[in-house]
């Protein structure tokens, strides 16, 4: 494999540091690899786990110097259905003056093409349950020591539990295969960062509720109301308790016209969570728009009575309720 090196932070060798020097560095660096352990599955995921998944429709663009994030940026976004070219994303990923590309450009630029990058939490479970619900997995390893850091960006598409091994696209070496034991030794120096690139309305297999929701935000920012609709309508089907999911459904809806969606929303936030003074208050002054009156006072007398950020203008508002309707 051509490592793809994005940037080193330790301080740079002296230009005459002596062979023996480099060589005791490789040696270490062995010694390290040598002495990982294997990474061990819970037994609930080793019992829904295939032995061997691989993700054949990934394609592969070959990592030049310093470009694997643009690379493997290419291949998750090519497999989630968007026809954007690895030239297209090198200059929105790539930073020459880093020598690489880090997170949150990575991150950036999946949004601005429409896909939502989920961050992966929960290591080696995360990763393969993730590759066998068939999303690719960006990956992101350092490739020699913690003190002389070679970063590097692959895209993991299937593993052989038998074999104990992890299928990737890395450097110029489609299919990659490579040891549980080393993967997971390069992959753990990056603290085990990953993450997956999916269209709005589909959801990671693993992620819990509150990053799911921060990630949806996130592209809601960039993308706008309409487009963040099906991952929000996604989210409440999978989280139903979870109450700032209706809430925000209900502000996307609201922000496109839709005002009964909007207000079916709101309802469903506060029957999630009877103290969301802002999904009350928000239900409220929709209800007033429609001139439902009575519906209205219920909405913002209930924002009203909760102590927080949003009494005040619940306050306000209803007393302007009352006023219109004098």
């Amino acid at each position: 494999m051509t490592p793809c090196p994005i940037r080193h932070h330790a301080n740079t060798l002296r230009k005459n540091a002596r062979a023996p020097g480099v060589l005791a560095l490789v040696l270490m660096m062995l010694n390290i690899a040598g002495c990982a352990s294997t990474p061990e599955l819970s037994e609930s995921t080793s019992q829904k786990l295939p032995q061997q998944t691989l993700l054949e429709e990934v394609p592969f663009h070959g990592q030049r110097d310093y470009q694997c994030g643009p690379a493997s940026l290419a291949m998750v976004l090519n497999a989630s259905g968007v026809p954007v070219d690895l030239d297209t994303l090198i200059p929105q990923v790539f930073l020459p003056g880093r020598e690489g590309s880090v997170q949150p450009e990575m991150l950036a630029t999946t949004r601005r093409h429409g896909r939502i990058p989920f961050v992966i939490n929960g290591g080696f479970d995360a990763l393969l349950t993730e590759i066998d619900a068939g999303h690719p997995v960006v990956v992101m390893q350092n490739l020699s020591l913690p003190t002389w850091p070679v970063w590097h960006y692959a895209v993991a598409i299937g593993f052989d539990r038998e074999e104990e091994t992890l299928i990737l696209h890395s450097g110029m070496e489609p299919e990659r295969m490579t040891s549980f034991t080393r993967f997971d030794a390069t992959w753990a120096r990056s603290d085990r960062w990953a993450f997956i690139a999916l269209p709005p309305g589909d959801l990671p297999a693993t992620t819990d509720a509150k990053s799911a929701l921060e990630a949806i935000a996130d592209f809601e920012r960039v993308q706008g109301a309409k487009a963040a609709i099906p991952a929000w309508e996604a989210f409440v089907a999978r989280h139903p308790t979870q109450a700032m999911g209706h809430f925000a459904l209900g502000n996307a809806r609201n922000a496109i016209g839709d005002s009964q969606g909007a207000i079916e929303a709101f309802e469903d936030a506060v029957k999630a969570d009877s103290g969301l003074a802002v999904a009350w208050l928000n239900l409220g002054l929709l209800h007033r728009e429609l001139g439902e009156g009575d519906k209205a006072h219920e909405a913002l007398q209930r924002g009203a009575t909760i102590p927080g950020a949003w009494q005040e203008q619940a306050k306000e508002a209803l007393d302007d309720l009352k006023m219109g309707g004098e």
